[in-house]
């Protein structure tokens, strides 16, 4: 089987995770007989910077025809962060339908987490977040910019397909683990949008009488990932609570460079995109010691999403043979001193 996939490296050390992790992936589907075909596209901070636009116009209709998308990285500290993420990435979700961002966290054996007392396996939750609208919405302005009267407004949209559709995604996830599904909002401050969506979960939860269903307010969440990350399995949240929930859901398994993160369509209508959490960390931009380990575990959910699975599964047992192993190279985030190439080469030794 041949797939062809859209690689956008992006940004900061968004580059330098593609390229160093694309060589484990080739490897490891040459070795279960799939065929890898990439076309990079050069889209990001330093195209705005030159021609004004992170893609351009036509972007969506070149990228519609592939079967998947992978995203390195995108921010840059020159261009302002809403221009960065609504330039490109929202341009995508957005426009692809890809309401159903999935993030697993996951706490490896070999990988020391800043929380005492949870060891390999302890923490193992998913995050669903509503990748399209809510908080995201480009909905607001500003007036009277630079009088003492200025005023800007922000809007939040909650549709009923949005909203519909990462939940539904999240039973079916929760009906297929451990059967508990976690609703996280902010009800009593958000009356509409946060009601709206817990009026949409109560209906939908009627077909899954097998999930017990807890509901708790973001802040309580928040600190519920510290003070029980253990007791979760799937939560749904919206795009912002979501978005903040799986930086920390990340911190606690131990770092953003071992966080993978998937943008589906489930209607396959458009091509899902995939990429790792971390962002593109122009503190370490450069130094080649950027861990390729989140950039791994995201072709692994790619693999998982296009239905090759037994390569997906190859590409997990490297990342957790490696972790495991106490003599493997590690990059410093996890309290190594080895590059990025030395932990890729070193994953690419442990396929098969």
């Amino acid at each position: 089987m041949t797939y062809e996939i859209a690689l956008i490296p992006g940004d900061g050390i968004g580059p330098e995770v593609v390229d160093r992790s694309l060589p484990v992936v080739e490897a490891a589907a040459d070795a279960h007989g799939v065929s890898l075909e990439t076309t990079r596209y050069d889209w990001g901070s330093d195209r705005y910077l030159a021609e004004g636009a992170m893609m351009p116009d036509d972007g969506l209709d070149r990228l519609r025809g592939y079967d998947a998308i992978f995203l390195g990285a995108v921010g840059h500290p020159e261009v302002p962060d809403h221009v960065t993420l609504r330039g490109l990435r929202l341009e995508i979700t957005k426009g692809f339908k890809q309401h159903v961002c999935k993030r697993p966290s996951y706490l490896f054996e070999g990988v020391t987490g800043p929380l005492r007392d949870y060891g390999a396996g302890e923490i193992d939750f998913v995050v669903y977040r509503q990748n399209t609208e809510g908080e995201y919405a480009d909905i607001g302005g500003r007036e009277y910019r630079g009088h003492d009267n200025e005023v800007a407004f922000q809007g939040a949209m909650f549709t009923r397909e949005g909203t519909e559709t990462i939940v539904r995604a999240a039973f079916e996830a929760a009906s297929e683990r451990e059967g508990k599904l976690t609703n996280v909002t902010k009800s009593n401050a958000q009356a509409y949008g946060m009601v709206f969506w817990d009026d949409v979960l109560r209906e939908i939860a009627g077909e899954y009488p097998d999930v017990e269903v807890e509901r708790l307010l973001v802040d309580a969440a928040s600190m519920d990932f510290v003070r029980r990350p253990d007791e979760f399995d799937v939560l749904v949240a919206s795009n912002l609570f979501g978005d903040i929930l799986t930086d920390l859901g990340a911190g606690i398994s131990g770092s953003m460079g071992l966080a993978p993160s998937s943008n589906i369509d489930p209607t396959q209508t458009h091509p899902s995109m995939f990429e790792p959490v971390h962002g593109s960390a122009f503190d370490i931009t450069g130094e080649g010691v950027a861990n390729p380990i989140g950039t791994v575990l995201s072709w692994e959910l790619l693999w998982a999403h296009l239905g090759e699975d037994a390569l997906a599964r190859e590409l997990r047992a490297a990342v957790r043979a490696q972790l495991a192993d106490p003599d493997a190279p590690r990059t410093p985030d996890i309290g190594g001193e080895s590059g990025s190439e030395a932990v890729a080469n070193d994953l690419r030794t442990r396929l098969g």
